[in-house]
This record gives C-alpha cells, sequence and structure tokens, in this order.
C-alpha cells in the first residue's frame, strides 16, 4: 500500500477491519486481527494500527483491556457502519473472509497462546503463573513469588509482552547448564 493510495481504498481497507471484527463476533487482541487481516490482505503494521486507531476515535470500534490484555471489538456504531457500507468491500476479499475467518481464527487461537496471571497468598505476596499453551498442550510453565503486587503485575505484564523472547533463554539457560556437566 502506498501513501499516496487513494480514498476510497483507504476506507475500504477500514471497511475490512470493520468486516472481520463484526464476522468475529467477539473481542480479540491486536496480534489475532493483524495476522487475520494480513492473511486476507497485504496491509502493513502501521497502517494496520493507523486504521485501528480512527475506528476506535469514530467510536466503531472500542479498545479494554481484560487480564492485562488490550482486547478490540466492533460497537453498535460499527455494526451499523458495516451494515451500510459493506457493498463497498470488493466482493473477492468478502469470500476471502468468509472462507478463512474461521480457519485462520482457529489456526490463530490453537497455534500459539501466551497467558499469566497472579493470585494472593497474603497481603503481600503473590504466586505468579507464566505459560505457553500450543496447539491446546501446556509447552511451558513457570511459577514464581512476588513479594509485592507491583512486582506481580510487572512479572505478568513482562511475561505477556515479551514471553517469546524470554521462554528461548529460560531453555538456552537450562540446556546450556546441563551441557557443561
Amino acid at each position: 500500500m502506498k501513501l499516496a493510495e487513494d480514498s476510497s481504498s483507504l476506507a475500504e481497507h477500514k471497511l475490512l477491519v470493520l468486516y472481520i471484527l463484526n464476522k468475529i463476533g467477539k473481542p480479540i487482541n491486536q496480534k489475532a486481527l493483524l495476522e487475520l487481516i494480513s492473511s486476507i490482505t497485504e496491509l502493513n503494521y502501521f497502517y494496520f494500527q493507523q486504521f485501528l486507531l480512527d475506528l476506535i476515535e469514530n467510536k466503531y470500534v472500542i479498545s479494554y483491556k481484560m487480564e492485562d490484555e488490550l482486547l478490540y471489538n466492533i460497537t453498535p456504531e460499527g455494526k451499523r457502519a458495516i451494515e451500510l457500507t459493506s457493498d463497498m468491500i470488493p466482493g473477492i476479499l468478502k469470500l476471502q473472509v468468509d472462507n478463512n475467518l474461521k480457519e485462520n481464527l482457529d489456526n490463530i487461537e490453537d497455534k500459539f497462546s501466551i497467558s499469566s496471571d497472579y493470585t494472593p497468598i497474603d497481603e503481600n505476596v503473590f504466586n505468579v503463573k507464566c505459560k505457553i499453551i500450543e496447539n491446546n498442550s501446556v509447552i511451558f510453565e513457570l511459577q514464581t513469588v512476588a513479594g509485592s503486587k507491583e512486582q506481580a503485575k510487572l512479572i505478568v505484564d513482562s511475561w505477556n509482552n515479551r514471553a517469546e523472547d524470554i521462554y528461548p533463554k529460560i531453555l538456552d539457560l537450562l540446556t546450556n547448564d546441563a551441557e557443561k556437566k
């Protein structure tokens, strides 16, 4: 997509985001939404981010945090907008969305899931659990204790945002130490 792209094409991409959110029918995180859209059309991250922010600003999409994860969902205004303007989306794109959405969404959800949470043990001690789930199986789980609620939140946020970086490092540390002995 070029920066000087015409406004009808830009509107088409925004409508595609709304169309997909409407078809999904449930909240979705940004990474999964981008992956779904990228499987249908070539839309780079920066345009996608701008379209999403525009849709939120115009109250067609709502974003909210749930368990330290930012989720997006279509609003009633967004549903009305897509009902009125869905004919602007080329039929081939709608067909691709309709045919591939369930499979792609299942693949995204099943492929890789990162989760973490914390529970209080007492006033100043929190149990923190971090997991990676792949194809409905736990492939990695880490449990530790945090000395404060702030530290527990920091661990959870760090895991949710950087598990793809942290997990290989832990694995490397564990396997390198074993190989040295």
